[in-house]
Parts: C-alpha cells; sequence; structure tokens
C-alpha cells in the first residue's frame, strides 16, 4: 500500500465500525422506485425526494403507469423538485424507453443505463452499487466535496475524483464507500461550516491537520 491507500484504509475501517451497513436514505419498494428517485435527486435533497415519491408512488409507481399519466401529471407532481419540469420529461421519456427495450425492468449493465434519458454516469453507479450490489461509487457534489477536502481523492471533476477513489480504497470497503462518504458530508463534513469537532476521521484529513488545527 502507498501513504494514501494506507490513510485511506484508516479511514474506512473508522467508518465501517461507526456505521457497518450503510445504504442510500432514499425511500423505495422496487428496482423501479429507486431509478427514479435517483433521476429526482439531483440537486435535490433525499428529504425533498421522499416526500414526492411518497405521493407520486400512490398514483404509479411503473413504468407503464408514469408513462400514462403523461407529462403534465407527472410534472405537477415532482414540482416542488427543482428542475422538474426536465426531470418530468426525461422521466416520461425513461419509461418509454424501458417498457420498449428492456420489458419494464431496471437493466443491470452500465451501458444500458446510461442510455436511459435523465441517467448519468453518477445515477448509473448508484443504481448498480444500491440495488445490484456492484462495488461503484457515485461522485456527487459531497463525495466530490470529500474527496479533495480530505485529500484522498483530488480532482477539477467527478470522474478524476471516482478514478482517484478506485485506486486508494481498499476493495473490502468499496460496496459501501460510496454511502459512508455520502452521509459523511451530508450529516458531518458539511460544505459550509465541517463539524471537526464531531467527526471521527480529522486525524486523517488534510483539511483538518493543515486549515482547522493551525487556527
Amino acid at each position: 500500500m502507498n501513504k494514501l491507500q494506507i490513510r485511506s484504509n484508516k479511514i474506512f475501517s473508522i467508518l465501517r465500525e461507526n456505521n457497518p451497513y450503510p445504504t442510500t436514505e432514499l425511500k423505495y419498494n422496487s428496482e423501479f422506485e429507486l431509478l427514479v428517485a435517483v433521476v429526482l435527486s439531483a440537486q435535490a435533497t433525499d428529504v425533498s425526494v421522499n416526500k414526492v415519491t411518497e405521493k407520486l408512488y400512490k398514483i404509479a409507481n411503473t413504468p407503464e403507469g408514469i408513462y400514462n399519466i403523461g407529462y403534465d401529471r407527472l410534472s405537477e407532481c415532482i414540482k416542488s423538485i427543482g428542475l422538474y419540469k426536465t426531470k418530468a420529461k426525461n422521466i416520461i421519456a425513461l419509461c418509454k424507453r424501458l417498457m420498449e427495450y428492456h420489458n419494464s425492468q431496471v437493466p443491470r449493465n452500465f451501458d444500458d443505463l446510461v442510455l436511459l434519458p435523465g441517467v448519468g454516469r453518477k445515477t448509473a453507479n448508484v443504481i448498480l452499487n444500491t440495488l445490484f450490489g456492484e462495488k461503484r461509487i457515485a461522485v456527487d457534489t459531497h463525495i466530490f466535496r470529500l474527496g479533495n477536502r480530505i485529500g484522498i481523492a483530488k480532482g477539477k471533476n467527478t470522474l478524476e475524483v471516482e478514478l482517484q477513489l478506485y485506486k486508494v480504497i481498499p476493495d473490502e470497503y468499496l460496496l459501501y464507500a460510496h454511502h459512508w462518504l455520502i452521509l459523511h458530508g451530508r450529516y458531518i463534513c458539511t460544505a459550509r461550516n465541517p463539524k471537526c469537532y464531531n467527526c471521527s476521521i480529522v486525524d486523517y484529513c488534510d483539511y483538518y491537520l493543515k486549515v482547522m488545527k493551525t487556527k
């Protein structure tokens, strides 16, 4: 192991000890429901998405169901979510493609997932990791911030951070690494005023050691 891998190993061993089996905070009861929820979650909080999907899925929760209620009604259901018009358009098109090409089932491979309207690399990795147990890391704003702030995966864009994380995170932690980082970024290592005083991994964090500890 190199120095970054050793540091990463210590970080994730602590995160695992604190929360052995983390998972998404999005609420869902089927593979399709999670896919739609993840599409809706772009630039939105899981809390806001859960409020919307709780009502939406009582109306329709299958590709056929959502496609049949149409753009206008779907837009009305999700209008409290940011970018709801674009998301509604994408979800309707996504449902159509699932029906036409995948027998209304969520694809289990990256290439087919990213061909779905509204699904990019991050969403595809979330689905493969959370639903199908693949060792994938979906770099959102939290993980991008943490990779650079902690110092284990510095990059100018999400892809650079993702590829660096694969290099430094030991295989035994990869399955849950995505969730550990998101939850840590959401509740501890926040964008503004990170809670270093309540952080279990400060001893291995560049930001704390170089900035906060010297204040």
